[in-house]
């Protein structure tokens, strides 16, 4: 498919600190690009620097065939873009809210009207239409947000952390929105309708959030300014297979104390890479090829069983398929 996002180089800086150091960064039609990392990775520096926002120091961008450095009213014409806070008006109603972004767009209002009725069905905002934005739930203002970003048809929505602080419901309900949304043309039927010659949407959102970034068609985990590695999820994922044992059964009681020993104390069995603790269970990444080895250590370095009066049972150790937050941890680096 068509490349929306083209980007090569790009490096910006705040001070004495790197914010964007050297991405390289390629997003298509028709696909889910998923930034993934940390707060302080650089996510929402680079989302500016390819809305035009900012400017980089170093490195070239292109979006949907424009050059951001010299045809950026071209390529934010392109674009729909979602920032991290509610940024829309709190004391106009929904539809007034996507009227005004309509209009500072260029749009019509035979233009901006069907397009108004037709995308806050598809957001599920036609029934609150005359209510003000600022007596909408945190979800509900996420949805204006990606109703307002589409009204002007682009071919790219950018995406900055949209579900932070919204209950699952509404996160499970966004990521279906952003699923129709690339699934169907942009000159085809609903769920957006409209004469784009046939293009399709991609979409490039960053997040926090290991669960979402499975949904992503392509990711980019990023540390430190950089992309450390990228593909797709389950790409990533087949780097450790054969490498995750999870640690059942260490503790049913309150305390933590019983967990922490027991991590130190499989910490130091030959071929056990790094241990971390996933709720009341420990992640135990191997050794490429001493997985029986370190299951068989094992066997003879866990605790006999204890009372269950006691609160407490026999750990238990068996290999898992990899999750992302395992890959993320072993291509960070943290031991």
């Amino acid at each position: 498919m068509t490349a929306l996002v083209e980007a090569q180089g790009l490096r910006k800086t705040f001070g004495g600190t790197t914010a964007v150091d050297g991405i390289d960064l390629t997003v298509s039609a028709g696909e889910i690009y998923g930034l993934v990392g940390s707060d302080g990775a650089g996510k929402t520096t680079t989302l500016r620097l390819l809305v035009g926002a900012l400017k980089p120091e170093a490195g070239e961008i292109s979006v949907c065939g424009y050059d951001v450095r010299r045809q950026g009213e071209g390529a934010r014409s392109q674009v729909g873009y979602l920032s991290q806070r509610f940024s829309l008006y709190e004391d106009l109603t929904v539809l007034e809210n996507i009227r005004f972004f309509a209009e500072v767009r260029g749009l019509t209002q035979q233009e901006w009207l069907p397009r108004c009725v037709e995308i806050l069905e598809f957001v599920g905002l036609a029934a609150f239409q005359d209510r003000r934005a600022g007596q909408l739930s945190g979800g509900m203002k996420q949805k204006l947000g990606l109703a307002s970003a589409l009204v002007t048809r682009p071919q790219l929505l950018l995406l900055d952390e949209p579900t932070t602080g919204v209950d699952p419901v509404t996160r499970q309900d966004f990521w279906q929105l952003l699923i129709k949304l690339v699934a169907a043309p942009l000159s085809g039927s609903p769920p957006i309708s409209g004469g784009n010659g046939g293009r399709w949407r991609g979409v490039l959102i960053t997040t926090p959030y290991m669960d979402e970034a499975a949904r992503c068609s392509r990711i980019g985990f990023m540390r430190g300014g950089r992309i450390i590695a990228e593909g797709a999820p389950s790409a990533l994922r087949d780097r450790l297979d054969g490498r995750i044992l999870e640690l059942r059964g260490v503790s049913r009681d309150s305390g933590g104390e019983s967990l922490a020993a027991l991590r130190a104390a499989v910490k130091k069995v030959a071929g056990v890479e790094d241990v971390r603790p996933f709720g009341d269970k420990l992640h135990l990444r191997i050794a490429p090829g001493r997985a029986k080895a370190v299951l068989s250590a094992l066997s003879r370095t866990l605790p006999a069983g204890k009372s269950v009066r006691r609160g407490r049972s026999r750990p238990e150790a068996r290999l898992i398929p990899p999750t992302l937050e395992d890959v993320f941890i072993e291509l960070s680096g943290d031991h």
